[in-house]
């Protein structure tokens, strides 16, 4: 069974064939379509439309390109990014490096005691 997506896909195809065929077809032979005008006419036509198509998408796609770029802030400066990485650094070695500080009220629970000598004897041991 085909999905969907394969059915748009072959839909493309054959209306892209087509819409070829028909432009070589009149490009070469434009006599079949002479109800819109002399051959001459008819040729201009055929190679002037597509021609004004893509320059006005490129024109579209220059001026979103310059829209973006003109309504965009900039970045940050590299420095800026770095001297920020390296003060974060810095502050997460302080934090590291502060013994835990425990208030003299604040009593451990002999449990507490027990597993924290037991983690300086492994210590000591290694």
């Amino acid at each position: 069974m085909v999905s969907k997506d394969q059915s748009i896909g072959g839909v493309i195809f054959i209306v892209c064939v087509l819409v070829a065929i028909v432009y070589v077809v009149t490009l070469f032979y434009p006599q079949w379509l002479s109800a819109l005008g002399t051959p001459e006419t008819v040729q201009f036509w055929i190679v002037a439309i597509p021609v004004f198509i893509a320059f006005i998408a490129i024109m579209a796609i220059g001026a979103w390109i310059g829209w973006t770029m003109a309504t965009t802030p900039p970045p940050k400066p590299i420095e800026e990014i770095t001297s920020e990485i390296e003060e974060k650094k810095e502050e997460e070695k302080v934090e590291e490096a502060k013994p835990e500080e425990t208030k003299p009220e604040e009593k451990k629970s002999e449990p507490e005691e027990a597993v924290e000598e037991k983690k300086s004897e492994k210590k000591r041991k290694s």
